[in-house]
């Protein structure tokens, strides 16, 4: 079965991918299930119901809800015997905006949903807002300690996306696991108590990074920690992205020792032999 549980659309800030099209190229590209994770990140974000300028501020705003579920049905029911389609949400949480997702969580019921950190203190990653004027230490250990916050007094989510993240926007390269494994092992630790995963992100192929995303040593961590849910998704933004080395990733997660990945439904997930 070829699954892709990270996947974008016109309804993220970053993507103008309509979701229709989304459909139909997976159907083509011979994926049997998909997952829209479009982006909500609150504390950098309005909701595109309360921001001044509304739609013609959608690279400031987040999914347009009201429009974003009932399309996801629509296909649903258009595209349902030819693909499997679930409704997700991929959130850009930190600390001091976990009542806003809990309040959304409650809104609006989902299949699937990524703990993805993308700021701190409301500060960017990608723009190196966050990383100005800290050491490669500070930055790094800022990150997987907001992640570790989070992940403890959040839990209505499925799994931690794009775990080690920070690489991507670290112009010194990847700072040694060394030094961030105990961080990261507690991280997992809560994942896994709380019964949640982790994804592998194939979008490090694009990236050129020399490590998977997250890497090889947080993968092997979480295997060896007793962590078993695992979703595989490309991170797609446009039809190129749409599940890009997902059977690479497959193949990558068995050398590595893993058996099962995970779909999932209503928030529960469903093993399956790799």
């Amino acid at each position: 079965m070829l699954v892709d549980y990270h996947v974008h659309s016109e309804f993220s800030d970053d993507s103008t991918y309509p979701m229709e099209e989304v459909v139909l190229d997976a159907i083509d590209k011979g994926l049997d299930e998909i997952c829209f994770t479009d982006h909500v990140d609150y504390g950098v974000k309005k909701d595109h119901d309360d921001h001044p300028l509304h739609v013609n501020a959608r690279f400031l705003a987040n999914v347009d809800y009201e429009r974003y579920f009932p399309l996801i049905e629509k296909l649903q029911a258009k595209y349902g015997d030819k693909i499997r389609i679930k409704k997700g949400l991929e959130y850009g949480i930190q600390v001091h905006t976990i009542k806003e997702y809990n309040d959304l969580f409650a809104k609006y019921p989902l299949d699937f949903a990524i703990l993805s950190v993308h700021q701190v203190d409301d500060k960017e990653f990608f723009l190196e807002d966050y990383q100005k004027g800290k050491s490669q230490k500070e930055y790094n250990e800022g990150y997987y300690k907001e992640i570790y916050n989070v992940a403890k007094n959040f839990k209505n989510y499925s799994v931690l996306g794009h775990l080690d993240h920070i690489v991507r926007y670290d112009r010194l390269g990847p700072y040694p696991f060394d030094k961030i494994k105990d961080l990261v092992a507690e991280i997992l630790k809560v994942a896994i108590k709380d019964e949640k995963g982790i994804e592998l992100n194939t979008s490090f192929h694009r990236y050129a990074l020399k490590d998977s995303t997250p890497s090889k040593d947080i993968l092997l961590l979480y295997k060896d920690l007793g962590g078993r849910i695992l979703t595989i998704g490309s991170d797609s933004h446009k039809k190129e992205h749409l599940g890009a080395y997902i059977k690479e990733g497959f193949s990558y997660l068995k050398e590595l020792g893993f058996k099962e990945y995970c779909t999932f439904d209503k928030m529960q997930a469903i093993f399956h032999e790799l």
